[in-house]
């Protein structure tokens, strides 16, 4: 089975080991871009870019600059491993 490119904010929230309330604010607050489907609240978020929010807190954790989206996925994907 295929990974699925959009995810909810239910995946996104235990990804991050988060509250569902808690991944909704990263949202609205626009830390993480995400897409609304119809209009009751239904957002998702595309896979990279949870990728890019969680090597984006990792580079400020560090004190420094993001890498790109490539590295971000190669390096969450060996950290995985």
């Amino acid at each position: 089975m295929a990974t699925p490119r959009f995810l909810t904010l239910d995946d996104v929230a235990e990804t991050l080991n988060v509250s569902w309330s808690q991944a909704y604010a990263l949202v609205r607050r626009k830390e993480l871009i995400a897409i609304q489907i119809g209009g009751r609240g239904q957002w998702r978020v595309e896979r990279d870019e949870l990728e890019r929010f969680i090597a984006q807190k990792y580079a400020e954790a560090r004190g420094t600059t993001p890498p790109p989206l490539e590295s971000a996925r190669t390096e969450v994907a060996q950290t995985a491993d």
